[in-house]
């Protein structure tokens, strides 16, 4: 991984407030130096189709979302993407196993931004280089033959990979915004969207109902140009449950509420449970609990629960930036480790497999 697409030279200071702009490489110029060829966009496409097929029950398998909060070494991440490979391939007759490629982290207020942003770790902040490490990353990935997942936060990046991407999620501090609405309009794979950080999933049903409209909207073109975006509304979107201010809410009672609102507003009852944030208590170690609560409901027939996430890394915790970070350890939120991760879900497994054919 050292090709890099570079930003182009300064421009003239604003005189507004003397904010400095660098140019960056338009998503197409990107796309052209790091191509997706004919084979593995054909992989892509058959894992997207593979994740509709769960959502819409012609495929049984859980959709299981996991790997780090955030990737911040790509040597790590990819280590782990081959672990997650194997078991993969493990578990595939009862589950479909995606990979989270997190490069983008929002913040409450300020803090490390994600890989997309600043690769280098030390506030740099050198987006051009952060955009072209996100996509080596990603297509090595793919090549792994791993389905990737991402949090799509700033609209202009997105196109810098979506021709890459399985599976995305819309997070709590951006589903009730117009903007990422719009944009999940016009995507091409399944959008998750997660409820609001109050708990409230409100927002989320409403995201879920905006996004499957056509839209036209502001826009950037593949050249970067601005542009008019016309979509055609995407169908294939579903809700994220992760907990709120107040509380968890995987439990039995809360999820059954959803699915009778969904079912009321005539809304497709496709629920994924985010086993990490409010539902865990933020508490890392708790995912499996999480996690065998969901996947109890699903044996006793909740069919609307299609999936759980899981916030997953080599070793678990998580720690502070810092000149000597632990190789395989999260910088963001605290992540279960790798062993413990395939022990659950090789448990899941065989649970599944256990269970009463219908």
């Amino acid at each position: 991984m050292n090709s890099s697409v570079s930003a182009l030279p300064l421009s003239t200071l604003n005189s507004a407030n003397e904010a400095l702009t660098l140019r960056l490489p338009s998503s197409l110029q990107l796309k052209q130096q790091l191509p997706l060829n004919n084979a593995l966009a054909q992989q892509v496409a058959a894992h997207r189709q593979a994740i509709r097929a769960i959502l819409d029950g012609e495929d049984q398998r859980l959709l299981i979302v996991v790997g780090p909060c955030s990737i911040h070494d790509p040597r790590s991440a990819l280590e782990y993407a081959e672990k997650l490979a194997r078991l993969a391939q493990d578990v595939s007759d009862e589950m479909l196993l995606v990979m989270r490629a997190y490069v983008e982290k929002p913040r409450t207020t300020v803090g490390w931004k994600g890989l997309a942003y600043d690769p280098h770790l030390d506030g740099s902040d050198d987006m051009a280089a952060g955009l072209t490490l996100s996509r080596e990353l990603m297509l090595e990935m793919v090549r792994l033959g791993l389905p990737i997942a991402t949090e799509l936060l700033q609209p202009m990046a997105a196109g810098y990979f979506d021709d890459l991407l399985g599976w995305v999620a819309i997070g709590a501090r951006t589903t009730e915004s117009q903007i990422h609405r719009e944009m999940a309009s016009g995507l091409s794979m399944p959008v998750g969207f997660k409820n609001g950080t109050d708990g409230g999933v409100t927002v989320a049903v409403d995201a879920m109902r905006s996004a499957a409209h056509p839209h036209r909207h502001f826009g950037v073109d593949s050249q970067g140009h601005p542009a008019i975006i016309q979509t055609s509304g995407n169908p294939d979107t579903h809700l994220v449950l992760r907990g709120g201010h107040h509380g968890p809410n995987y439990d039995r009672e809360s999820v059954a509420r959803v699915h009778a609102d969904l079912t009321r507003l005539k809304i497709p009852g496709r629920i994924m449970v985010d086993c990490s944030h409010a539902n865990s208590g933020k508490d890392p170690l708790r995912q499996p609990h999480v996690f065998n609560e969901v996947l109890e409901q699903r044996l006793q027939g909740d069919r609307s629960l299609i999936g759980m996430m899981i916030e997953s890394h080599l070793f678990e915790g998580c720690q502070p930036l810092s000149p000597a970070l632990r190789y395989g350890v999260s910088v963001t939120d605290g992540c279960l480790g790798f062993s413990a991760t395939e022990q659950l879900l090789s448990s899941a497994a065989e649970r599944l497999r256990a269970r009463p054919q219908a």
